[in-house]
């Protein structure tokens, strides 16, 4: 095993304060009151799981529960205790990792069912020098499926002079018949402030002059973890010769260009695109990585929008006083809803910047496509516009705001209740022939379907369908390419079930018009073609280069008259 005391004697934070007993650790209140208070009432489970991220104290705390379960006390005559004295010979030799009771198992290296039958081999036996035999196996779900059905049965009834600690930081991963067999903690990430005040004590203890900043930024790097925080630490007291410096700190984690990710992202949200290149221009020569700077952009983004919410809060990463005020700033003039257009967009870019052969070139396009929806207005107001053109009014030219950006330059027409004046023009529909005494065309016996629990059946009439002719109870159809050989036969079915009376359904080889979805498409395409050379819509085309009408929503009318030559008189 490693030693991770130096030749000089030195012993490494994460070291020399590892918590000694329940009270000492940091940040885990639960974990400590349950244990404190099962070791007072002797009601002390057979086997406990802990789980958490790296660095919270799993190992640790199966270590305290190992001692508390053991220790004997300065006298000699302690009984099991949440406050081991550290002193006696029981805490000594499992501190020391040479207690023959005290057997650890590291299941990322021992994942057979055979490691685990050696170990389950000498449960049965008692404890040689200690009170209590405990089995520590950490990171337990690394075990494979045999032996985890080794360990059950042992588990499951397993000897009263025997304790099973396990950790892991996958709690998913192992299997719901040995979770349901132990008691059950999950160990929390240490909060920022929690985390840092505790760094500060071990600043004082160890004569270490430290910034209240400093200390803030190790612990949000460090991200809940109390061994990577100190370690951090240690790498801090290292490079600032006995004092820690919130400048030398940021540096030290290659966070000195954060102040310059503002520079990035503000002309990213302003329209900015030449600007916003040259940051990253630069960035990029000084070594950082492109899928880095959008990670950074990702996470910029989430602050902005929550400044918008809350002034005071934090990103997670250095910025310093003025960076902050920098954000304020820049959340003051950006939208919410621009923040988190940037979000997806960048989310959805930051995987073909992995992709990408040159990481450096995706990025740069990434960036000016971000940029390029500053220029856009907000989908609101185009919308706002429309619904003003639908309902007869005008609506003046609408110009783009940079600091909210839209999505696409694509415009999306509201359901035309009312033709504009461009649609009135329209000559009127010939007359139809005499109805069906149950439905007026082919079009309301889709509908009907479709409404009486036939929605397969209904959109393969509605897209793979042509009609030749329809009579009372009567039709004659060519089915398209690819569909159902037997549709004659369900449609009959289907029809004597949903109206009460016979159907004849023929397949014949005419040409018939073009199916109910071709013959929509083409009124969508004319409404689109005639919605365009409207002036007032002209108008907000014109506005935005590119944009183009993408949808309508047709009118009832509109659909019920199918273009003349596209008309089959019925027999």
């Amino acid at each position: 095993m490693r030693d991770d005391t130096t030749a000089s004697g030195y012993k490494v934070l994460a070291r020399a304060y590892r918590p000694q007993r329940l009270s000492e650790l940091v940040g885990q209140d639960a974990l400590v009151r349950t244990l404190t208070n099962a070791f007072a009432s002797g009601r002390l489970a057979h086997a406990f799981l802990l789980t958490g991220i790296r660095g919270v104290g799993k190992t640790t705390t199966a270590r305290i529960i190992a001692k508390a379960l053991n220790c004997e006390g300065p006298d000699g005559k302690g009984g099991p205790t949440p406050e081991p004295c550290g002193v006696c010979g029981p805490c000594r030799s499992i501190e020391a990792q040479n207690a023959i009771d005290v057997v650890e198992l590291d299941a990322a290296t021992h994942t057979g069912v055979d490691n685990m039958r050696d170990l389950l081999a000498s449960v049965r036996y008692g404890p040689t020098a200690l009170r209590t035999k405990v089995y520590i196996v950490d990171e337990v779900h690394m075990l494979s499926a045999s032996a985890f059905a080794a360990l059950l049965k042992t588990l499951e009834e397993p000897p009263a002079h025997t304790k099973f600690v396990f950790a892991t930081t996958e709690q998913r991963k192992v299997p719901v018949t040995i979770v349901s067999r132990c008691q059950r903690f999950d160990l929390k990430r240490v909060p920022p402030s929690v985390l840092s005040a505790h760094l500060a004590r071990i600043c004082a203890k160890e004569q270490v002059e430290a910034e209240d900043d400093a200390l803030a930024l190790v612990a949000r790097i460090a991200e809940g973890s109390v061994r990577d925080s100190l370690s951090l630490l240690d790498q801090a007291i290292a490079l600032g010769g006995g004092r820690v410096e919130a400048a030398q700190v940021a540096d030290m984690l290659g966070l000195a260009d954060r102040a310059r990710l503002l520079d990035l992202l503000e002309p990213l949200l302003t329209a900015r695109p030449k600007e916003a290149l040259d940051v990253f221009a630069e960035l990029h020569a000084r070594g950082a990585d492109p899928v880095a700077v959008i990670q950074d952009l990702l996470g910029a983004c989430h602050w902005l929008s929550r400044l918008k919410l809350d002034p005071n809060a934090d990103p997670g990463w250095h910025t310093g006083k003025d960076g902050h005020q920098r954000g304020l700033a820049l959340a003051g003039r950006v939208g919410l809803p621009a923040a988190a257009r940037a979000w997806q967009v960048l989310l959805r870019g930051l995987e073909e910047v992995k992709a990408a052969a040159d990481g450096a070139m995706a990025a740069e396009m990434l960036l000016l496509r971000l940029a390029c929806l500053a220029e856009l207005p907000p989908p609101a107001d185009l919308l706002r516009k429309l619904e003003q053109l639908g309902q007869g009014g005008s609506a003046a030219p609408v110009r783009p705001e940079p600091a909210s950006a839209g999505p696409a330059a694509v415009l999306v027409a509201p359901p035309v209740a009312q033709a504009p004046p461009a649609l009135a023009s329209r000559p009127p529909a010939e007359p139809r022939a005499a109805a069906a005494p149950d439905f007026a065309d082919f079009a309301e016996l889709v509908t009907f379907l479709r409404g009486h629990d036939e929605p397969m059946l209904a959109s393969m009439l509605e897209t793979g369908v042509h009609l030749v002719r329809m009579a009372p109870q009567r039709l004659e159809i060519r089915p398209a390419a690819g569909v159902r050989p037997d549709l004659a036969n369900l449609l009959q079915d289907a029809l004597l079930l949903r109206t009460g009376r016979r159907w004849m359904v023929a397949i014949v080889n005419e040409r018939g018009a073009p199916t109910l979805a071709e013959q929509r498409a083409v009124v969508r395409d004319r409404l689109i073609e005639q919605l365009s050379a409207d002036p007032a819509i002209r108008r907000i085309l014109d506005t935005y280069p590119g944009a183009r009408i993408e949808d309508v929503r047709p009118s009832a009318s509109e659909l019920a008259s199918p273009p003349t030559e596209q008309r089959i008189e019925r027999a």
